[in-house]
């Protein structure tokens, strides 16, 4: 049961979730039923209609302005990428950043996110990372590591390896404070923790869409903030333009960019993905992102309880306030333990500090209480985690 919404009827989206017990939507949540039926009818649709390219352009743009809405945004301010490392890279080739330039980084995070402005090395940009203690991830940690030379911030909303959440908001008012341009890679939060652009302060923010968005690798979003046209493009194509020509042919005199994330398309997008995007979109807003993150954070909220009677040791914040609602890093060794669940039809994640747990939409009390009991099964766990259990 959930207070949120009716988890049950999610849940039969899922039926990956009557063969394992799935723990493990950090690194990709299953395919949903209304999902998979959308790439079936795309695939019958090319197949029968030798692929309709014009409706499904038009289907495109109406998943651009869904996602606007998601993001609070304007679908103008949304571009369609491969995954989260490209956008990561575009937006670290878009700033304006010279030779002697610095970018703030924090430290363990996604190696995806720095080694797209690690690259930027090779032009002279200075990167610096910003050490994270304890369990909170503050705006106040950036202040000391600001002088004069740095240009950016760059972090995930959301780590990957313990689940710590910072507080966009309050960075991006320390960036417009200090004229710095703010990247964020949301690929943990994106449809399980409610994200408003507009509000974040960010510049760009860049996404996958194989976690909490529910559809098949292969496919990210870029949020650009309008108003932006010193950001520009590593790379174009005619979708990059603001007038492909019509004859097919190049002039140097028309290279003007669309206005917008759009200068940052290139070539064909992701078709299949784009209408799946469309089906799972359905789904999160038959729930409500909101209604997602009180329904992870009531998950999270019973499997720190039940680690504290077992006594397994966590990972990362406890507190609401500093932790995603759906990522929990138990610290227990990986070896034994990524074996022994799996052997026990428990999908999880072996993580730097231990065995990652992350939840879906789909996930119930009753499978972190099953997952509390199958840790018992593995008899190295204290004397108390029988009776806790």
């Amino acid at each position: 049961m959930s207070r949120h919404y009716d988890v049950e009827a999610i849940r039969r989206q899922f039926p990956v979730t009557e063969r394992m017990l799935y723990l493990d939507s950090a690194h990709q949540t299953p395919l949903a039923t209304s999902v998979r039926d959308a790439l079936i009818a795309f695939y019958r649709e090319g197949s029968e209609t030798a692929g309709p390219k014009p409706v499904w352009l038009d289907r495109v743009e109406a998943v651009r302005g869904r996602l606007a809405k998601l993001l609070n945004a304007a679908p103008a301010e949304i571009a369609f990428t491969k995954n989260t490392s490209e956008g990561m890279n575009i937006a670290a080739n878009a700033l304006p950043l010279v030779a002697g330039d610095n970018v703030l980084l924090v430290e363990g995070d996604h190696p995806n996110n720095a080694y797209a402005f690690l690259n930027l090395r090779r032009k002279g940009v200075e990167v610096r990372f910003v050490p994270m203690t304890g369990e909170t991830a503050r705006a106040e940690m950036f202040a000391p590591h600001i002088d004069a030379r740095t240009r950016a911030i760059s972090l995930s909303h959301v780590t990957f390896h313990a689940g710590h959440r910072f507080d966009i908001a309050a960075i991006g008012a320390l960036c417009r404070q200090n004229e710095l341009y703010f990247v964020v890679d949301a690929m943990q939060s994106v449809g399980v923790v409610p994200i408003d652009a507009a509000a974040s302060g960010a510049n760009l923010i860049g996404a996958g869409c194989h976690k909490g968005l529910l559809v098949p690798q292969g496919l990210g979003i870029l949020y650009c903030r309008a108003g932006q046209d010193e950001l520009q493009p590593a790379y174009m194509a005619m979708s990059s333009l603001a007038h492909p020509p019509a004859d097919y042919i190049a002039r140097a005199d028309n290279m003007a960019l669309r206005p917008g994330a759009g200068r940052f398309e290139i070539g064909n997008l992701n078709l299949p993905d784009i209408h799946a995007l469309d089906a799972s979109l359905s789904l999160i807003e038959s729930v409500g992102t909101p209604a997602i993150e009180a329904h992870l954070h009531d998950l999270g909220d019973r499997l720190i309880e039940r680690l504290d009677g077992l006594g397994v040791g966590l990972v990362g914040p406890r507190a609401r306030a500093d932790r995603s609602p759906h990522i929990y890093v138990l610290d227990l060794p990986v070896e034994p333990w990524h074996a022994f669940l799996s052997s026990r039809q428990v999908r999880v994640s072996p993580e730097r500090d231990g065995i990652r747990v992350s939840f879906g939409l789909f996930n119930t009390i009753d499978d972190v209480d099953r997952f509390a009991r199958i840790l018992t099964e593995h008899g190295t766990l204290p004397a108390r985690a029988s009776a806790a259990a």
